[in-house]
């Protein structure tokens, strides 16, 4: 296989410089990045790759973005942070541009995914408490089982994965937790002190599970007759992946509050925010919440050039434009056998390895990357799909034809 330039796609380079100093808490595939360009990175050895994950969606726009770097470039030699004591000439602009693309009326910029779900879990209680009148520490918030919104104590408290819980207790308590998808149980578990249901879209580390299409109007309709607020986590599939901005615009829906983060950063640097109605992220006065990094200069620089990316709605058609691609092309895989299941939207997908094929998902994505494509598996025989979206389309088919000589080859 060969690229554009007739650069040979070779086998996956070696973990020659892991060193014991670092802890453990990764297992990544045996391949060691040096550069990036695009949709595609390059080893320590010089063997070229197609990025088929785009760090989980950080990298929405590829690797080293041109319009992104010159902008970072040019803010890494202006000025760099201030921290909040201070106002910067970006931050006001980088809060009008992201609220305008979500729709929003108040931004609260952070750092990362899991401070930007830290922050509307704050804020909701808080305007539980303010606003809804929830006796003092009483506050309940409907979680859904299978969810991943970061690795945070209080954020794991309301996990249903063992592993993440495991051996992190004692767990924060005020969170109730329901089936995914499943709107009848998310109306059973609202009471007097519900005061948030927080859920996302789709469940992108679950594997790119996609609700029944009522799901998530069912849910805002029932917040709004129960006075709770509507969070949804659009860290992973907002900002275009899904073929939207945000994926819950698919459905029609607009959440109380927001979180995004990931792409938002341009693959640069960490930018997070949560976006939404000014009467809920207004309770957040001075010192009640904050961040030193949260909202810095080169932050909002890169954040700015990122929603100017989206403005036009230009990557989010063409999300759309190429999942048609990647749908047939997965639905052929799954007619001959070889995929027990497809969940696509966008330029996402989650894929279950058939159970005849004799492979783990693991083992699947060890042997892309020895045919130079990088993916990642999620449990079991589930692997996620998630590439750039200024992949070409003859490189996704080159991605998707990897995918399927693995599987053919088993």
């Amino acid at each position: 296989m060969e690229d554009d330039d007739g650069a040979r796609l070779s086998g996956h380079g070696s973990l020659t410089m892991r060193s014991p100093r670092l802890a453990p808490n990764y297992r990544p595939l045996d391949v060691v990045l040096h550069s990036g360009d695009g949709a595609w990175v390059t080893d320590v050895h010089g063997r070229r790759y197609l990025d088929f994950l785009a760090g989980y969606s950080a990298l929405n726009f590829g690797h080293r973005h041109p319009g992104l770097t010159a902008i970072a470039h040019a803010q890494l030699d202006r000025l760099t942070l201030t921290s909040r004591a201070f106002e910067h000439d970006l931050l006001h602009p980088f809060a009008e541009a992201l609220a305008g693309l979500a729709d929003a009326e108040m931004v609260l910029p952070m750092n990362t995914g899991a401070e930007a779900v830290e922050t509307a879990i704050k804020a909701a209680r808080k305007w539980g408490y303010d606003v809804k009148g929830v006796p003092a520490d009483q506050a309940r918030i409907v979680v859904a089982a299978g969810a991943f919104h970061g690795r945070t104590t209080t954020i794991v408290s309301m996990s249903s994965d063992p592993l993440a819980r495991a051996g992190f207790g004692p767990f924060t308590p005020g969170f109730v937790v329901v089936p995914y998808g499943d709107a009848d149980a998310v109306e059973r578990a609202i009471d007097e002190h519900t005061v948030a249901v927080l859920v996302e879209p789709i469940q992108g580390e679950a594997g790119v599970l996609i609700p029944p299409p009522d799901y998530l109007p069912r849910l805002r309709a029932m917040c709004s007759a129960s006075d709770v607020l509507l969070v949804l986590d659009e860290i992973q599939s907002g900002l275009g992946r899904a073929g939207a901005t945000l994926a819950a615009d698919l459905v029609g829906v607009r959440g109380d509050l927001v979180t995004l983060g990931k792409a938002l950063g341009g693959g640069i640097v960490p930018v997070s925010a949560v976006v939404g109605r000014q009467d809920v992220l207004g309770v957040l006065t001075a010192g009640t919440h904050g961040s030193t990094f949260g909202g810095n200069p080169l932050a909002c620089a890169v954040g700015l050039g990122v929603v100017d990316l989206l403005a036009p709605g230009d990557l989010q058609a063409r999300a759309r434009h190429l999942g048609v691609v990647l749908e047939w092309r997965l639905a052929e895989l799954v007619a001959d056998g070889l995929l027990a299941g497809v969940r696509q939207v966008g330029l996402w997908a989650g894929v279950d390895v058939a159970p005849g094929v004799g492979l783990t998902g693991r083992e699947v994505c060890e042997r892309m990357a020895e045919r130079g494509v990088l993916a990642k598996d999620t449990h079991g025989s589930t692997i996620r799909l998630a590439p750039p979206l200024v992949i070409s389309e003859s490189d996704l088919h080159r991605g998707l034809d990897a995918l399927a000589g693995v599987l053919r080859a088993a």
